[in-house]
């Protein structure tokens, strides 16, 4: 039986309207699509071990310390004299000074009310974008991680891309911006391509900022992987950039925090947009909507960043590079062009004998039983290249690396 009263609120435009900018999304994230296709090529072949080296996933265990530190928070939270509820908003002040301590060490002198402990990076490079006008033009690298991407589609901004291509190492400069820039993405070591910013590039670009009144977000998840100690690891380390400039960090890549969650957003009380603090309304914003990051793992947080919680991310760190190296050994063997594998756990190649990046994918899956990633996933400039990730074991890493060879 027909409900009238339903159908006349139907007619008469009384219906829930959606965002339909998630229309303009592509059918499915780059990761959940490579996670069905493996799926499904293992249900169909049941016997083949398949190797996975495509999403940025870490599979070392977390470094004791942490997980010591963690497990003692757990005995105080059984405690009622030393049971915690919700924490400062910000995060507790014993994480920040710990952070604050991490980036003294590379020269940069931050106050501990400039750091705001997050859940990590992606929930903090989407959600800070409330703090800015819907029609600022939004500057994007191509290709890039596509999460930058899809969070302003979501909220339907204007997106303009600089082009990376094996001219410019993948590394493209403010000379490629044809518009008004407002809102600028940088991550270095760059996500997917492994190509890292040397102090130089970036003094350019913190410059080209300051000149035209552009705020950067700088994703500095990878820093951890920079071993060649002139290139810079944070964006605080140029000149100027703390007027135009917040940094994102995590503790997903160097503490193997992916699956614990903690991260940092670092603004400075220089930054400031049309007379207002960014830093005020970013304590705003999230006092509004997030409660914070439990005790718990901050505990765990603070023990990474100790001098013997460092030196168990450094032995994890350097078995995922030792596979980076082993990779990008095995792409030059094969004549392949590619660049990362250096200075970061990713190595960016161009796909062999012009197959599509797509293509290569399937080939990868269905004759080596191995899984990357797509360059096409990360943009129109990623066609026709394909990332492999050094996040797995030695054993695994090197019997990729022959399969690869045994097909090519």
């Amino acid at each position: 039986m027909c409900d009238n009263r339903r159908d006349e609120k139907i007619i008469g435009g009384f219906i829930v309207k959606i965002n339909k900018h998630f229309l303009d999304l592509q059918d499915s994230y780059l990761f959940s699509t490579i996670a069905k296709k493996a799926a499904a090529h293992v249900e169909a072949n049941p016997d083949a071990q398949v190797l996975r080296l495509g999403i940025g996933d870490v599979t070392r265990p977390l470094p004791q310390v942490a997980v010591d530190a963690m497990k003692a928070a757990v005995d105080e939270m059984g405690v009622a004299a030393t049971f915690r509820g919700y924490g400062p908003e910000q995060g507790y002040p014993f994480l920040r000074e710990a952070i604050k301590a991490y980036y003294a060490a590379k020269g940069v002198d931050l106050a501990a009310d400039e750091i705001y402990v997050g859940d990590g990076a992606k929930s903090d490079i989407g959600n800070i974008l409330e703090l800015f006008d819907k029609d600022n033009n939004i500057i994007i690298p191509d290709p890039v991680y596509p999460a930058y991407l899809d969070a302003n589609i979501m909220a339907g901004r204007k997106v303009f891309y600089i082009n990376g291509d094996e001219g410019n190492g993948f590394l493209p400069m403010p000379d490629a911006i044809a518009v008004k820039p407002d809102i600028i993405y940088i991550c270095s070591p760059n996500n997917p391509t492994g190509s890292v910013y040397n102090r130089g590039q970036l003094k350019v670009w913190v410059d080209f900022a300051l000149e035209h009144g552009a705020i950067i977000l700088f994703d500095s998840a990878y820093e951890c992987f920079i071993s060649d100690k002139t290139l810079p690891t944070s964006i605080f380390e140029i000149e100027g950039a703390d007027k135009c400039a917040v940094e994102i960090g995590t503790l997903s890549k160097m503490a193997g925090f992916t699956g614990v969650r903690c991260g940092f957003t670092i603004i400075s009380h220089n930054l400031q947009f049309d007379g207002q603090s960014i830093g005020k309304m970013w304590m705003r914003r999230q006092a509004t909507k997030f409660n914070g990051i439990s005790y718990i793992v901050q505990k765990g947080a603070e023990a990474v960043l100790t001098p013997e919680g460092l030196a168990g991310c450094g032995e994890n760190i350097a078995v995922y590079m030792d596979n980076a190296k082993t990779i990008a050994k095995t792409m030059a063997e094969l004549g392949i062009w590619h660049v990362g594998g250096d200075n970061a756990p990713y190595i960016w190649l161009k796909c062999p004998n012009g197959l599509s990046s797509w293509d290569f994918f399937d080939k990868l899956l269905a004759e080596a039983h191995v899984v990357g990633t797509p360059g096409a996933g990360f943009g129109v400039k990623g066609e026709g290249y394909f990332r492999l990730s050094a996040f797995n074991s030695k054993e695994n890493v090197a019997e990729a690396m022959r399969r690869l060879k045994n097909i090519l």
